[in-house]
């Protein structure tokens, strides 16, 4: 039990910036095991978006209540994983080798690509939790971060990692996960969307697979696999995908 409570915490300490105790130091192979707790830490994630979220709308605006919970959730989690969806916009969108594209990927400079990738990727988040009624948008948030790095999971348990820099902070991380992995870090990602009335709320893995699915097939393509920032790229689009899909559901079916 101790040793599941270290690794979750390691993912905690990867993931966050949220502290940790003293005695979690970072361990290569706790890293590596912890991949079944990215959707536990989604929901952590998720909840201090959603209490920021409430307690702002009690002074502000539903729209700045809004951007402070996403500030937030950024803030928490030190824009890991923005970080790599704006980078995996600036190398496949100015990478046409494998090397080319790695190589600006590790690259920390934000180039045009990038910046136009965030700016679109949060306004759209924006606009979408604005369209949901005030009262669903805590549970979305929540639902959203957790189920968003679960299809991440997804997407290092069917790809292999590519990038051979034996520095790079996401290898381990990164590496394949087994079928119970997977299977532990499928609950934690599911089980916010039990607190939902309606079961059709379920239809969002679909869209949301896909757009995993259509991301690793430009991976597959292009590089051969995955690295550390189209992790973070599928939980970005994903957890996008989410919100939209569940405004689509609500609109038309439920």
């Amino acid at each position: 039990m101790k040793k599941e409570i270290h690794i979750f915490f390691t993912a905690l300490m990867f993931f966050t910036r949220i502290p940790c105790p003293k005695w979690v130091h970072h361990n290569p192979e706790y890293l590596h095991l912890s991949s079944k707790y990215f959707p536990l830490v989604g929901i952590i994630v998720g909840s201090i978006g959603a209490i920021a979220f409430y307690g702002s709308s009690f002074i502000f605006s539903v729209e700045i209540s809004l951007i402070l919970s996403m500030f937030s959730t950024i803030y928490a989690t030190g824009a890991f994983h923005e970080d790599g969806f704006a980078d995996v916009c600036d190398g496949f969108g100015g990478g046409w080798t494998k090397d080319k594209i790695l190589l600006i990927m590790k690259d920390s400079r934000l180039g045009t690509y990038g910046t136009i990738g965030l700016l679109l990727m949060l306004s759209t988040k924006f606009a979408a939790l604005r369209e949901v009624e005030m009262h669903y948008i805590p549970l979305l948030l929540i639902s959203g971060h957790a189920l968003s790095r679960f299809i991440a999971t997804t997407l290092i348990f069917t790809h292999p990692y590519v990038r051979d820099t034996e520095n790079s902070k996401a290898k381990p991380a990164a590496k394949s996960m087994s079928i119970q992995a997977l299977l532990i870090s499928g609950i934690f990602g599911i089980t916010p969307l039990l607190f939902f009335k309606n079961p059709i709320i379920f239809l969002t893995l679909i869209p949301m697979y896909l757009s995993k699915m259509f991301l690793a097939a430009k991976f597959k393509k292009w590089i051969g696999g995955q690295t550390g920032d189209c992790a973070g790229a599928v939980q970005q689009l994903s957890e996008i995908v989410f919100y939209l899909t569940s405004i689509a559901l609500w609109k038309y079916i439920w």
